[in-house]
């Protein structure tokens, strides 16, 4: 499949190999508290899965070596991204972002919804934007950024890290946990009465970023993600790790950003 993505992207400019190797190598950004995106770790103890697939196979296509450099939030990563310590980001695409990263396209998405505790008269998400409210979530998180620019009228909690941000909302006895829908499908679980509503505030979309020190590149990331995406090759890499919650994103007109 990687073969058939670098003959249709042809040979990569050297402008762009440059750009994305000025330290010897294609140093990649890894998010690991995706569990998503990087569902299990290699024998030596680096990051596997979806993600960490899609680097490999876009340094194939640059003929690059690849480093990964992983971070244990979002946040963290693009904190990094005015430090040069990486040349792609594998990562969600978010405006506050987007001021010191240019993105690609989505190549994959992930539902962001909320879980309600026992008890709640709540029925629908727009139900939960309310007046007297209280939302936990975690903080610097691509739906936690969404939620800071569209959350009006309900109190925001915020946590650090979802272990964190679950005891507030047990703790605090908050109105709604905001986060991942796989992710909340486990809290619910432990969580007897609670319930995970149905359809999906935002969508989160995982897509790949380099700083804007490396912008010339960004051309060829969205050419090469385009072509993972219509080739099958983020299908075949889901179906590999066996993911559920993380699908191909879509590209129809509409969909949340």
């Amino acid at each position: 499949m990687v073969e058939g993505l670098k003959a249709k992207l042809g040979p990569a400019p050297a402008e762009v190999r440059t750009a994305l190797s000025r330290h010897g190598k294609m140093r990649a950004g890894i998010n690991l508290s995706n569990f998503l995106l990087v569902s299990s770790r290699t024998p030596d103890g680096g990051p596997a899965g979806v993600s960490p697939d899609m680097a490999a196979a876009l340094a194939a296509c640059l003929e690059l070596q690849l480093e990964y450099v992983s971070y244990e939030n979002p946040g963290k990563l693009a904190d990094a991204a005015e430090r040069d310590e990486w040349d792609v980001g594998l990562v969600a695409a978010e405006p506050q972002r987007a001021a010191v990263i240019d993105f690609t396209a989505a190549y994959a998405e992930i539902e962001a919804t909320y879980l309600l505790p026992p008890g709640s008269p709540l029925r629908e998400v727009s139900e939960v934007d309310r007046t007297g409210h209280r939302i936990a979530a975690a903080a610097r998180t691509a739906y936690g950024l969404w939620l800071e620019r569209n959350v009006h009228k309900a109190e925001m909690v915020w946590g650090n890290g979802f272990d964190e941000t679950y005891k507030l909302f047990i703790d605090g006895k908050l109105d709604a946990l905001a986060g991942l829908r796989q992710k909340l499908i486990e809290d619910e679980a432990r969580l007897p009465g609670s319930k995970l509503l149905t359809g999906r505030f935002m969508s989160v979309q995982q897509a790949i970023g380099t700083p804007k020190i490396s912008s010339i590149a960004i051309d060829y990331l969205r050419a090469f993600v385009e072509a993972a995406v219509e080739s099958g090759l983020v299908a075949e890499l889901i179906a590999k790790h066996d993911v559920i919650g993380l699908t191909v994103a879509s590209r129809e007109p509409g969909r949340v950003a």
